[in-house]
């Protein structure tokens, strides 16, 4: 039994389609052929990939962190999505994509949906690391994956099954364990990336900033879902990168933040490191959300985690702790469940009028 039509998501049989890559037969029919394990999962498998180019953003932000003088959030936001904007506009001009900047009709009011949302859902988190620790942080954020669950289940009337939710909690274990917040376990000493001088308003603050972060993700995350292959990735990665752009714009100039001028081939590299992993982890991810159920899509998501703890091991040295290790594991052993119980798809059970 299907779940019922969202508003959301009409019928657009006669809206130009963005990438399903089903075979036909000669009468326009989807081919009945046995996918393999990576084409069915191909949603899945695009968000984890791109969980790993966010997970090299983050270390790269660190590292840009650690040099004189530091850049503010905004700025750095400018700079990311400003080369993001430039590399969505260039692809799509050399491939002939229709509408470039607009985007496609239909769909644009989702669009703008998206890329404010996202605005909120990135600032939100860059804004929270200023009175809290990574791990805290962290962990309020990663609320994420379940509130997009909730939404696309009331938004989009898609399924949500009692395993996937089990999956979701236990990823969410499974991070607590390797942030393991002060708020959780007590210990400051656990946590050496936390800012101990930030008083409880300041935290209070951080924790708002969290909150935020989790609606603006929730709402980006079901928008790209809603808007499924009626728009090309790339018209996804416009809108969002050009509100971010403006948005961190304005607000440098409302609230008088100097521009920081590079002073190293390192601030630079860095620089243009944060923009191209941006880009490439926000497409990736778009194309993921697009053919997968975000319900489903978002268990991926908490691969990011693993990441970071690999990469701060090479680049930083920090080596996971056995609670770290329990945590990862836990991880892609629920990242693993999912995958190996996806259900079969209905065939009115797309967002595009086609299989996904």
């Amino acid at each position: 039994m299907s779940m019922p039509k969202s508003p959301l998501i009409p019928n657009v049989h006669d809206i130009e389609n963005y990438g399903s890559t089903q075979a036909r037969q000669g009468d326009g029919a989807v081919a009945n052929e046995p996918l393999s394990f990576s084409a069915s999962n191909a949603g899945m498998l695009l968000i984890i990939y791109s969980q790993f180019f966010f997970a090299s953003m983050d270390i790269s932000v660190k590292l840009l962190g650690g040099l004189d003088p530091p850049v503010h959030a905004l700025q750095v936001i400018v700079i990311r999505m400003g080369i993001t904007f430039l590399c969505c506009e260039i692809y799509m001009t050399v491939k002939g994509i229709p509408d470039p900047i607009a985007g496609p009709k239909g769909v644009r009011t989702i669009l703008f949906v998206r890329g404010v949302t996202g605005f909120f859902g990135l600032s939100g988190m860059y804004w929270s690391l200023q009175y809290l620790s990574v791990a805290d942080a962290t962990v309020l954020v990663f609320l994420t994956p379940l509130t997009t669950a909730v939404a696309g289940t009331v938004f989009l009337k898609e399924s949500y099954s009692i395993k996937q939710a089990v999956a979701g909690v236990f990823s969410l274990l499974g991070v607590v364990l390797i942030g393991r917040p002060a708020f959780l376990f007590g210990s400051l000493e656990a946590i050496p990336q936390g800012f101990p001088d930030a008083g409880p308003g300041q935290r209070l603050a951080g924790v708002g900033a969290c909150m935020v972060s989790v609606l603006g993700n929730t709402g980006a995350y079901t928008s790209i879902r809603a808007i499924g292959k009626r728009a090309h990735p790339m018209h996804v990665m416009t809108y969002f990168s050009l509100w971010c752009t403006i948005i961190s714009s304005l607000g440098m100039v409302v609230f008088d933040i100097p521009v920081v001028y590079p002073t190293s081939w390192m601030w630079i590299l860095l620089l243009l490191m944060v923009g191209v992993f941006g880009f490439a982890a926000q497409t990736l991810l778009t194309m993921g959300l697009q053919r997968e159920t975000v319900s489903r899509g978002v268990t991926g998501m908490y691969a990011q985690v693993l990441f970071v703890v690999v990469l701060e091991w090479l680049f930083f040295g920090v080596m996971p702790s056995l609670l770290s290790v329990l945590g990862a594991a836990i991880i892609m052993s629920s990242a693993l469940y999912v995958v190996m119980k996806k259900q079969k798809p209905h065939q009115d059970s797309t967002v595009d009028g086609t299989e996904t």
